[in-house]
């Protein structure tokens, strides 16, 4: 067992929880030569909300692709390390085979089946489930409480929607699948600030409310750590900073290099980059 596995991960009443997701030290490959993820490692616990963070490239889709294993239809390939969930290896998994154990991806953009409606793509969610019509019916209907709007919007075509609502029927095909574990990429991409709040405020309701756990890919540094338990920073295709959430919230550098904060106060994006030398973490 790796170092990650060994790590104690602390739920919410801080007694040690259930390591569901280990990656151990995965490199990722495209077109057998792009070497894009180099030794990342991370552990995800039951029950938790981790956050992956970074900026644009630094290989935050390409770990939750790896995860899922849809890195083929992009000529993409984990090629060292190993991915587990509840101790088994999924690297040999197809991505139906991974949702009915309980893990399935929310893809950066939406993806929303734009000619159905939104209740329609609701029920694609389920397709893979054995339990019955009740069973299913009664799943939609704690989807449309979470999200009431969708309910409003049932009988709309998705493609006619606006973006926030796109992205809770992309959440709520998810839940339809009775997930344990979501991979959700990046939730507020072109949202506005108060939609973006609110997709984060039902996330960790669901989290709380109906213990599904969460692993988060997202640019946005600052919401991303007011709602996640623990938090990866990747850069450059490397974990270059972890802790739990509320610590890398106070740190020095997470403050400067990705909430524009430093002892000077806020400061512009360009001065942020022009003092990427003195990240102690590369150094």
């Amino acid at each position: 067992m790796s170092i990650w596995a060994k790590k104690k991960m602390l739920d919410a009443a801080g007694t040690e929880a259930e390591t569901l997701l280990e990656v151990n030290n995965i490199e990722v490959i495209y077109d057998h030569v792009i070497l894009v993820l180099k030794g990342v490692s991370l552990a995800v616990p039951k029950g938790g909300i981790t956050a992956l963070l970074g900026g644009n490239g630094a290989g935050k889709t390409t770990t939750l692709k790896a995860i899922s294993n849809l890195l083929g239809a992009e000529r993409g390939q984990v090629t060292k390390g190993s991915i587990t969930y509840r101790g088994e290896r999924i690297q040999a998994l197809d991505p139906s085979a991974l949702v009915r154990r309980g893990v399935i991806q929310v893809m950066e953009g939406r993806h929303c089946f734009a000619h159905l409606t939104v209740e329609e793509n609701l029920m694609t969610g389920a397709y893979t489930r054995k339990d019955g019509k009740a069973a299913v019916a009664a799943d939609l209907e704690m989807v449309y409480t979470y999200f009431p709007r969708l309910r409003e919007r049932r009988r709309s075509q998705a493609g006619y929607t606006s973006g926030g609502e796109q992205q809770m029927c992309a959440i709520g095909r998810a839940l339809m699948s009775r997930p344990e574990m979501i991979l959700l990429d990046e939730p507020s991409m072109g949202l506005a600030p108060q939609l973006v709040e609110e997709i984060f405020g039902i996330v960790k309701s669901l989290n709380e409310n109906e213990g599904v756990s969460f692993l988060l890919a997202e640019q946005n540094t600052n919401v991303a750590l007011r709602f996640a338990h623990y938090g990866y920073i990747l850069e450059s295709g490397r974990i270059v900073m972890d802790g739990e959430a509320s610590k890398l919230r106070e740190n020095d550098d997470v403050k400067e290099f990705y909430l524009g904060m430093s002892d000077q106060g806020r400061r512009s994006f360009r001065d942020v980059r022009s003092y990427r030398r003195r990240k102690r973490w590369l150094s």
